[in-house]
Parts: structure tokens; C-alpha cells; sequence
């Protein structure tokens, strides 16, 4: 929110106590209102204050800021007498508190609220915000058009001076706001040009010491500019108005809403010159924004040696520190060469360098957006993102490619893998999790290309795919949650993006926590929740072009790790035939994802990825591998309009001369669209009981026949208890709940209900 354009907001600050903040704001806001002739407001929001602006200008407040923050409502002519005191000279007062038994506080938003309500009665507002800086101070720094910074000329006074400039760079406000006022100079102390070589900062005022006028203004209640008018003191006072009102406010004013935008700012054979600045295979065309960025990106790194800093600050603290510290030379940087920059356009520029030096640059934004659920990067300055399953291009770009390849850098690094000309693509993680593929030229030729599969920050759980997602039936969930206690080997199927590795992540949680578990990935991705636990995770090839493990390397030293279950990423290559093995060879219950469209491609893509193993095995030899080792595949996908759902549930019944028998369980049967274009459909039942559950009912777990069928169902037996008597088996839990699955009959068989199966002894 931005106050009144007529209204200038003047703000008096100190790096240190005692230099005479408080007596300042009171004397400028009076010399304010004399010397301008039109009503002002002093605000007393000092963190640390006592009441010392009453005692300086005379007046008890009835009202203070918490009041004021506390109205509901938005302050105006009609109201604002309810809560400001008044000066016999007609000065608007604010308090912070009533007496020093009070502390200042309210809240910086409803603050800003209501002095925007006052910048629309008062056209100066003089704020006391005093040395110890808050939320609510910064919030009224941010809409200053002036900031006075006070000290008095001692060394150690101008070295606290400096932590303020400091501080207030690193909050990215322009330094073109802040003015000096020298306070109580004399004869001795630092001199003026000193203490303008150190600030680097111009001076606005020198005001002299005069002790005798500032203790009788005290004792008085009435500042000297009022009591004592014409003494040099009070002149120097009127001197600073007419200096701060004859060009400086309005200057820094432009800065909130300048005339031009750099964009029109920017001369033809500036634009010209940057807009011939080719990419490989694509033409950029470069803003004055960028080319500021470039510049601030090249004199920071002139600066500082940031890819040191980076690898020593390990945590963090460290990393806070260098974070500001980088934050206090990018303001100056961006300072020295972006005039006339408005200030969101700079804090813009601060952000977007800072994050691009120290951080994942603009993909930033887009990480902690929890709707954006998948990142593509085609170059520094195409980016897209997947949001709510629907692809759309992102407003924000890389600076140039380099900036790119620094952050893919900052990826990879810390995993121990790389990035060059002889690996020029690589798969890693975020802290998080999340999936990262990344390509470099000279593969890829409009610049790096960066894809991020983000993973969520709350795991999704099965009751997420079931109630928020719509993924399958609560039925559904309960069925699959059974099959992974009782061991069935069980591989997932899909597209790209499709929710394999979700799903594949969900389904692992229901593995009994008394079970070792060996996961192997390319990219560490599954969260398993189980204590016993053993993640691994391939390496490449050094730069050597040895050392590398891959995931068949894994799963075959997995096996001699005593696994119950081995949990395996992806299938890709070779490696199926090894899991395929540990599957017929006593680790039932093991899982794994393939890449595939339907059920029947996921049987024929796990034959092609045995063959390529090298082992030149006979088909119906794989074939038989096939069928002998996975009991279910579960086929998922992503619709039309952005959902994903499972789409068919089928068991490999086993092999019928040279062809592997598949048969389905359930489907999602897709029915048109609703009025918002979303896909309308139902989950059915094929009317085919699964040939494990005979296995099952042996084991003393009861599964009613009635969740295959639609016909002899009824509501009651589709939520009947799955109960075993044995145990260590985990079937005593709620049943399958969700709505009737519709679906064929099972020919010659007898529906069998809940009531009449046989319950274990």
C-alpha cells in the first residue's frame, strides 16, 4: 500500500541511544509545520520509548499506536480527533505509549493501514522510529521519503552508525533515502568530512551543540524551536526543512513512483546492443532490467569470492550470515548503477541477483509454490511450470545461461556428481527430495534444460489419493493395502509425470515396520516412515570414467543385505532381470515402477528390459521370469484435464503356452465431462475374483467375494472386517469402505458374503 503522493513521510532514526533522535523529530516537525505553513504529525515509534516525545513537546496522549492499530475501521478527517493529541500550535501527536509502564506494540499491517488513512489529512508525517529496528519500524521505513539517520561525531557513535546503514541496505531500502544529520557538533569529535568518507553518505545538516537551549526547552515542555526561534540552533533546524523541502523529499518521492520506467529510460543503441547479444539457436531479447542484473552479477563476483563462501558456509548460521552480508554489497552495487529505479522494481533486482548468486534463482518462487508441481527450464529465459496438472509458461527468466549453469552447479555438487562437456547431463535432488534432470549444451542447444519433479512437503498419504485426489476407492485402498502385507510383488506402470513414484511412495508405508526394507533409486526419492530402513542410491562414473555403481550393481549387493522387501525406483535397463530374480528367489512383497501405457505394454516392456541384460535368455524364459515373480500390476495415468487416476488393477494369472495370462480387477471407466471440462467417471469391478485370494482365506484372512461383484453385493458386505486370528497378521482394521463398484458377475461363481465366510479359529 502506498501513502498519499501529496504526503511525505520523514523518518528519524540512530544507530545508537543518546544522540538526540527524540529532540529532533519534535523541533523538525514543528520547523515543518512553521516553515511549510500546513498541519504535520509526529509519531512517536520508538521500540524502547518511555513517553519521551510527551516530555519533549508537553502532551499526555489519551490514544497510542496499539489504539490505533486496534480500530477496525480506517483513520480520516471524521475520526482521527478520537485518537491524536494536539499541540496549542496545532501539531497532530501520536504516542507509542501513555507512561513507561507501557511497551510499544501492534501489528506492522494494520499500522501501515491506518497511516495510509493519515497520509490522506496530514501532508508531512515526522516518525521517531528510534535505533532498535523491528517489523513494525521496517514497515514504516519502506514508505519513507526520507530517512534521517542521527549521530553526533564519536568514533564509536559513527561505527554503530555504519550496523544501521548495514542493516537497512540488507532490508533493500535505496540509499538514496538515507540523509546524515550531524547532532551537537563542536569544536573536537570526528570531523564532518571524516565522517562522510566513512558513511558514504552525503550530509544534510550540521547542527551545533547548544546545551544551555536544548535543558531550558526541556524544563519547559516547549521545544526550542517554538520557545528559542531565533537562535542558531533553531535557524539550523528551519535550514534542514527548507533543504529536505526544496528538493530532497521530492526526489526520493520519484523513487515510489518514478516518471519513467527503466524500460522506456533505456536509449535505442543500449536496447540495440543487448538485443544482439545472441543465444546458441535462439535470440534473446535483453531488458534494461537484465542488463542491470548482468552488471550487478558481474561486479559482485568482482566483489566477493562467492563459490568459496558458499563451500564454507556449511550451516545455517553460516549461511544466514552470508546471505546478508551478499544482500548489503548487491543494494550498493544496484545502488551505483540502477537510477531511477522505483523501489519495487529495485527490491525486485536485489531478490532476483541474490537468489540466482546463493540460491536456485528464480525457480525460488516456484518451489515454494505448493500448486506447481513440476518445473521445466528451456533456457535462461523460458520457463514452465505444471500447475494444478495444467503446463503454463512462468513470468520469471534466468539472467543469462551461466547463471543457470551456476545454480545446476549448486545442485549437483553437493551429491558429488557433475556437470561438463564430457557428462553433460546429469540426474540429482533437492534438499527436499525432489527430482532433478538437468542437459547442457552442446546437447542441449537453446542452453541448459532443467527438469524439476517437485516432491511435496506434506507426504501424500492413501487417504489423499482416495478423498482429495479421487485417485481410486476407498475399496480399492483397503485391497491394495492387503496385497502389500501378504507379499504380493506387485510393479506400478505409467507415463511420464503420471504419479508412479506417489503411488510407488504410498504403497511402501503399508510394509509391516518388523520388515527390512531396501530401497534402490537413481535419485534417493521414497520417504519411507519404517525404522528399518536402507536407502541406496546409484553413483556415475568419475572423471576418470570409473567408479560407477548402477542399479543393477545395487540390487544385486542388496541380496546379500538379508532384505524382506527390496523396493527398487524405476526399472530402466537391465537391471529388471535382477529384480525380477530377487522377486522368484524368497523376497515377496517387493515393488517397482516401469514405463508403460497399459498393463499388457508393462509385461512387454519388462520382457525388453531383460534382454537388455545381455544374458541372451529365450523369450518364453523371460516370459516365465514375468509371471512367475509379479503377482499385480498397477496401471496409473494422467487424464485430460490434469488428474490422475488408477486405471486398471490386474493380476498376472501366469503363463498359457508362450503368452503371459493377465487379468482385471478393477477399472476406471471414463464417462464424458462435467461443466468445468472435468473428466466424469467411475472405478468398476470386472467381475473376477483374484486367484491369491484362496492363498489368503488359507491364511486365515477373509476377503468378502462380494468387492470383485455387483450383483448379490450389498452395502453392509463392502464394508465388512477383513479379521484374522493368527498372529502378526495385520488384518483387524476398518473394511472396505466406498461405494458399490459396479461391475460383471463372475460366471459359475458363487458369491460368497462376509456372513458366510468361515471365520479363523
Amino acid at each position: 500500500m502506498s501513502l498519499n503522493p501529496k504526503c511525505h513521510l520523514i523518518a528519524v532514526a540512530g544507530g545508537k541511544g543518546g544522540v538526540g533522535k527524540s529532540v529532533l523529530a519534535a523541533n523538525l516537525a514543528l520547523a515543518i509545520q512553521k516553515e511549510m505553513k500546513t498541519p504535520a504529525l509526529l509519531v512517536d515509534l520508538d521500540e524502547k520509548s518511555c513517553g519521551d516525545q510527551s516530555v519533549i513537546i508537553g502532551i499526555r496522549p489519551q490514544k497510542t499506536v496499539s489504539d490505533v492499530t486496534r480500530f477496525s475501521g480506517v483513520l480520516s478527517e471524521q475520526n482521527v480527533k478520537n485518537f491524536l493529541a494536539y499541540h496549542k500550535t496545532g501539531l497532530a501527536y501520536l504516542g507509542a505509549v501513555t507512561g513507561p509502564e507501557q511497551s510499544l506494540s501492534g501489528d506492522p499491517a494494520l499500522f501501515e493501514k491506518q497511516l495510509y488513512g493519515l497520509s490522506q489529512i496530514f501532508k508531512y508525517i515526522v516518525v521517531d522510529v528510534g535505533c532498535f529496528l523491528s517489523p513494525l519500524q521496517f514497515s514504516v521505513l519502506e514508505l519513507s521519503s526520507a530517512i534521517l539517520v542521527v549521530l553526533t561525531p564519536e568514533v564509536l557513535v559513527v561505527n554503530q552508525t555504519k550496523r544501521l546503514l548495514n542493516e537497512l541496505s540488507a532490508a533493500t531500502l535505496p540509499s538514496q533515502l538515507f540523509q546524515i544529520v550531524i547532532n551537537q557538533a563542536g569544536q573536537g569529535g570526528v570531523a564532518t568530512n571524516a565522517i562522510v568518507n566513512s558513511l558514504r553518505l552525503p550530509v544534510v545538516a550540521v547542527l551545533p551543540k547548544d546545551d544551555v537551549t536544548s535543558n531550558q526547552a526541556l524544563q519547559s515542555a516547549l521545544p526550542f524551536v517554538l520557545s528559542r526561534p531565533t537562535a542558531p540552533l533553531s535557524q539550523a533546524y528551519h535550514d534542514l526543512v527548507r533543504r529536505l523541502v526544496g528538493g530532497v523529499l521530492q526526489k526520493n518521492k520519484a523513487l515510489i513512483r518514478p516518471k519513467k520506467s527503466p524500460t522506456q529510460q533505456a536509449s535505442p543503441s543500449s536496447a540495440g546492443s543487448a538485443s544482439s547479444s545472441p543465444l546458441q539457436g535462439r535470440q534473446r531479447r535483453l531488458t534494461p532490467l537484465v542488463i542491470l542484473k548482468m552488471q550487478v552479477h558481474t561486479e559482485l563476483i568482482k566483489e566477493m569470492d562467492l563459490k568459496k563462501d558458499l563451500t564454507q558456509a556449511k550451516d545455517e548460521a553460516s549461511r544466514q550470515e552470508l546471505r546478508n552480508k551478499t544482500q548489503i554489497v548487491v543494494s550498493k552495487l544496484v545502488d551505483k548503477r540502477g537510477q531511477g529505479l522505483s523501489r519495487q522494481e529495485r527490491s525486485q533486482v536485489i531478490k532476483q541477483v541474490l537468489d540466482e548468486s546463493l540460491g536456485l534463482g528464480p525457480l525460488e518462487g516456484l518451489l515454494a509454490d505448493s500448486s506447481v508441481t513440476e518445473i521445466m527450464v528451456n533456457g535462461c529465459d523460458q520457463i514452465f511450470c505444471e500447475k494444478n496438472g495444467k503446463i503454463q509458461t512462468s513470468p520469471v527468466t534466468f539472467t543469462s545461461n551461466q547463471q543457470l549453469r551456476n545454480v545446476i552447479e549448486r545442485i549437483v555438487t553437493p551429491l558429488g556428481r557433475r556437470i561438463d562437456e564430457k557428462t553433460p547431463y546429469v540426474d540429482a535432488r533437492l534438499s527436499d527430495g525432489s527430482r532433478v534432470n538437468a542437459v547442457i549444451e552442446p546437447l542441449s542447444i537453446d542452453g541448459p534444460a532443467v527438469t524439476i519433479r517437485k516432491f511435496p512437503q506434506d507426504r501424500v498419504t492413501i487417504n489423499d489419493l482416495v478423498d482429495r485426489f479421487g485417485s481410486m476407492t476407498s475399496a480399492m485402498a483397503e485391497f491394495f493395502k492387503i496385497c502389500v502385507e501378504q507379499g504380493l510383488n506387485i510393479v506400478i506402470s505409467g507415463g511420464t509425470g503420471s504419479g508412479k513414484t506417489t503411488l510407488l511412495n504410498v504403497m511402501s508405508s503399508f510394509i509391516p515396520a518388523n520388515e527390512r526394507i531396501i530401497t534402490v533409486e537413481d535419485a534417493a526419492e521414497l520417504q519411507l516412515k519404517q525404522e528399518h530402513v536402507v536407502r541406496l542410491e546409484t553413483r556415475p562414473a568419475n572423471m576418470e570414467g570409473t567408479g560407477a555403481v548402477t542399479i543393477r550393481d545395487l540390487i544385486r549387493n542388496s541380496l546379500r543385505m538379508r532384505p524382506d522387501r527390496i523396493v527398487v525406483g524405476e526399472c530402466r535397463d537391465g537391471a529388471a532381470l535382477d529384480m525380477l530374480s530377487a522377486m522368484n528367489t524368497g523376497h515377496d512383497g517387493s515393488m517397482t515402477t516401469v514405463h508403460a501405457n497399459n498393463p499388457r505394454e508393462a509385461c512387454a516392456r519388462l520382457e525388453t528390459l531383460c534382454l537388455m541384460a545381455g544374458m541372451d535368455l529365450p523369450i518364453k524364459a523371460i516370459r516365465e521370469q514375468v509371471s512367475g515373480a509379479v503377482n499385480l500390476i498397477i496401471q496409473i495415468g494422467r487424464l485430460s484435464d490434469g488428474s490422475r487416476k488408477i486405471k486398471s488393477v490386474t493380476e498376472v494369472v501366469g503363463m498359457q503356452g508362450d503368452t503371459v495370462t493377465l487379468q482385471e480387477i478393477f477399472r476406471f471407466k471414463e464417462e464424458g465431462f462435467d461443466k468445468n471440462r472435468k473428466i466424469l467417471g467411475q472405478f468398476q469391478a470386472m467381475g473376477m475374483i483374484p486367484t491369491f485370494i484362496e492363498k489368503f482365506e488359507q491364511r486365515g484372512l477373509n476377503i468378502p467375494r462380494s468387492l470383485f461383484t455387483t450383483s448379490s453385493a450389498t452395502k453392509n458386505e463392502k464394508q465388512s472386517l477383513l479379521r484374522s486370528g493368527k498372529p502378526g497378521l495385520s488384518g483387524r482394521r476398518p473394511g472396505l469402505a466406498g461405494k458399490s463398484l459396479p461391475g460383471k458377475k463372475v460366471p459359475g461363481k458363487k458369491n460368497i458374503s462376509s456372513n458366510e465366510t468361515k471365520k479363523a479359529s
